[in-house]
């Protein structure tokens, strides 16, 4: 179909427009209908902010890029809106109407009234002003709770699609492999299988609400050299299959999500942006993906500025297309003029064009925005008056009593108890010392891409937009009979320690001192941790550990609490503090979980989803490494962490007994399946974390002394048991061998029912039999709890 043929449409119905008609039809006749300036403008973004008055957008100008004239560009159309609400602070009603009327002008300019596809982030939260700043990825890991992060993120996608977004840029499904990098934060945790459990079940929960959920970052950007943002990453094949791709193997299979985000890193030499083999032969030709590949923000051109791939933006252009990124974001640089230029003189073919805009097109249409009753205005502003902007002022609430009881759970499911002699929880103490950086500040909760620490930093005279009670407060609250000293005693990183002496005479006259240490949260190096704020060793930022040591030199107990987005290595606290509370960012409602966790109004049931290092300097380490990374006699750094993964501690104890094995032996596509009995023997209910470790003692390959396979959480109240059945398919032993083929090898193993990856509680030892089985993506992934009363 040309041009005129698509004029002579414009008096009926088009095939495109009309939902009767099958998908890939409507994208054909459309595709063919358009010229190719029309067809490259649906293949990039354009950075916008929306207007605080609930006017149209605004072009975002960011330093990396050229001003963007939207009167040029949107008579060919434009693919996407770059966080319209995640850029400036704005009332989130009159951000919608700014949405609503710039998605008319865009579709009212282009021949086939085509709106963009708006996205923003949503890493802890819709990253909106007023919207609730839930826990960071790395909390949801320490919960081990998948159906609450889907739940979650269903509350954060109706958020989204209420006000006219259609895309969230999260999960974050990279494996951690070096706690230094400043993204630690952002991810679930060091083990593959729960970052994949826990990514999958956020991702069900975003799409469920009709939004896009995009991977990110696809592969290997956390396994950078010296834990260094946008660093080459080291790493063989084999730990890329096995450790890096099977969190986005999952959620696009049983997530179903729609869009991928490549990685900035470049891996032996070829960035992942310019990586056919990854975008195009793994994604799509093995494992079946047929969403959208969208750009992590830059990345095209970075392939000509960074990693000196390509030669020009034609070039970079070219080669992203060809690698199989769909979408440039978050501006147009290179996908414009110089892709359009290169495919009219013959240097990129316009069949890689076709191919990426049938997957945007594709996506619009699934998302209703090609339909005839199309209509910019979002649900949140169904029944208002759009001429009347100030009346719609405080009419959209992103910050619900629901959503908040969301957070809330969440963040009390996601506390650690590291250690505790007995202190806790404490009994009505007369007098508390409160000492510490993170003790009475409002934004120690929250992670880089919350909205505060994001884009409110930038805009110091404007309000928060949602209650952050300091844990000072909560204490207050949690506490109304004690007597509370507050001292700073130092900052998170300047290195002050002017207050010393003062927080040293409070903890001394106080029955319980409690110091409250960890990171700020920030951007390229304005914190102590997120993007860009990358450590060099993992000791406590600036003079804390010193505030920490002088606590502990007092005599009176100290209860170390940390708000922060990576472990730290602790020092003398390890065996010295009364007790230690760790808590990865946990949200707006986070101090008041960490109080409920203080006072025994709330059980800890949070486990480590990354270990705590005894030492500041034995990075990179993880606990997935083989026999030759654990501690010996040749080497005088030992990686044993203080606290394990999968480590934590409860106000009661859990007996594990009667472990019987239906057969020690199956086939290598076989199944085991193992029963066995948890007891809650204390005197207050309480939720135990069962995890399931395969070690596979001598395989074809080196294998890591173990690995998490399975895990569920089992609530039980006091004297209460449980008879769990566990079935382990033989395809959770599978590894990729030496000539890169995913096999299940016949031998021995042992499945190790644990508390953590260092506290075995019940193993069995079986084995495999048989053949060699090759296996692949479409391999059984879990193991199979099921939990039933246990006989008196």
């Amino acid at each position: 179909m040309n041009a005129d043929v698509a004029a002579e449409n414009t008096s009926a119905l088009a095939l495109w427009n009309d939902p009767t008609v099958p998908v890939a039809a409507r994208v054909d006749a459309l595709i063919a209908a358009m010229t190719l300036e029309e067809k490259t403008a649906q293949l990039f973004g354009v950075w916008v902010g929306a207007s605080a008055d609930g006017g149209e957008v605004a072009p975002h100008q960011h330093e990396m890029e050229d001003p963007v004239d939207l009167d040029a560009l949107l008579p060919t159309g434009l693919g996407q809106l770059t966080r319209p609400f995640g850029t400036v602070p704005v009332d989130p009603a009159l951000g919608a109407l700014s949405l609503a009327r710039t998605q008319a002008r865009i579709a009212a300019s282009n021949r086939f009234r085509i709106p963009a596809l708006a996205h923003d982030e949503c890493l802890a939260g819709f990253a909106a002003w007023g919207a609730t700043a839930y826990p960071v990825p790395l909390s949801w890991g320490a919960a081990f709770d998948p159906d609450l992060v889907r739940r979650m993120a269903a509350a954060i996608g109706r958020d989204m699609r209420s006000v006219g977004v259609h895309q969230g840029l999260a999960p974050v499904l990279d494996v951690v492999r070096d706690a230094r990098w400043g993204r630690v934060e952002e991810t679930i945790g060091e083990d593959p299988y729960l970052v994949g459990t826990i990514g999958t079940a956020y991702v069900q929960g975003l799409e469920s609400a009709g939004v896009v959920a995009t991977l990110k970052h696809f592969a290997g950007y956390s396994a950078s050299r010296a834990g260094r943002n946008l660093a080459p990453a080291s790493m063989g094949p084999r730990e890329r299959a096995d450790v890096v791709l099977p969190p986005f193997e999952m959620a696009i299979h049983e997530g179903g999500a729609r869009s991928v985000m490549n990685a900035y890193t470049d891996t032996d030499g070829v960035p992942s942006a310019a990586d056919e083999s990854l975008l195009t032969g793994l994604l799509r030709d093995t494992w079946g993906f047929d969403g959208t590949v969208v750009a992590d923000y830059f990345a095209v051109a970075f392939l000509t500025l960074l990693h000196g791939v390509a030669a020009d933006w034609a070039d970079a252009a070219g080669t992203a297309l060809r690698a199989g990124i769909d979408v440039e974001l978050p501006n147009v640089k290179t996908y414009g003029a110089p892709l359009t230029e290169a495919v009219a003189d013959g240097r990129v073919s316009e069949e890689l064009v076709d191919r990426a805009l049938r997957r945007i097109l594709t996506q619009k249409i699934a998302l209703g925005l090609l339909d005839p009753d199309w209509d910019p205005v979002p649900a949140a502003l169904d029944g208002t008056d759009p001429d009347d902007p100030e009346s719609l002022r405080g009419r959209v609430d992103l910050d619900s009593a629901e959503n908040r009881a969301l957070a809330r759970t969440l963040a009390e499911e996601a506390v650690v108890l590291l250690s505790n002699d007995g202190t806790l929880p404490l009994d009505r103490p007369r007098r508390i010392a409160l000492i510490g950086p993170n003790a009475d500040e409002p934004t120690a909760v929250l992670g880089c891409y919350s909205f505060p620490q994001h884009i409110g930093v930038r805009h110091p005279g404007t309000p928060l937009g949602i209650g952050l009670p300091t844990l000072r407060e909560t204490l207050t609250a949690e506490f109304p009979d004690a007597d509370i000293t507050y001292v700073r005693g130092t900052g998170v990183d300047d290195g002050d320690l002017s207050g010393l002496d003062e927080a040293v005479r409070a903890a001394r006259e106080a029955d319980v001192t409690l110091v409250a240490l960890g990171d700020r949260a920030g951007l390229f190096g304005r914190g102590t941790s997120g993007e860009g704020c990358d450590a060099e060793t993992l000791d406590l930022p600036g003079a804390q550990q010193q505030l920490l040591d002088a606590l502990l030199d007092t005599g009176t107990p100290v209860v170390t609490v940390l708000l922060a987005g990576r472990p730290y290595a602790l020092g003398r606290a390890v065996t010295e503090s009364a007790a230690i509370v760790q808590s990865f960012f946990p949200g707006e409602e986070g101090t008041h979980a960490i109080a409920g966790v203080l006072s025994g109004r709330v059980n800890p049931s949070g486990r480590l989803p990354i270990g705590v290092p005894r030492a500041p300097g034995s990075q990179p380490s993880t606990y997935l490494g083989a026999r030759l990374a654990q501690a010996s006699e040749v080497s005088n750094v030992d990686p044993t962490p203080a606290f394990p993964f999968g480590h934590g501690l409860s106000y009661t104890r859990f007996d594990w007994t009667d472990l019987t094995v239906d057969a020690d032996e199956a086939p290598t596509d076989g199944e085991f399946t193992l029963t066995f009995t948890v007891r809650n023997t204390g005197d207050r209910s309480g939720t135990e974390v069962v995890q399931l470790y395969l070690h596979d003692p001598v395989a074809s390959v080196v294998q890591p002394v173990q690995r998490l396979v399975g895990y569920t959480r089992v609530t039980l109240e006091p004297g209460e048991a449980r008879r769990l059945t566990v079935t382990v398919p033989a395809d959770l032993a599978s590894f990729t061998g030496r000539d890169g083929r995913r096999v299940v090898e016949p031998g021995a193993l042992e499945l190790r029912l644990a508390s953590s990856s260092a506290n075995p509680r019940l193993t069995s030892r079986v084995a495999l039999t048989g053949a060699e089985r090759q296996v692949d993506h479409t391999r059984r992934l879990h193991a199979t709890f099921v939990q039933k009363p246990a006989a008196a």
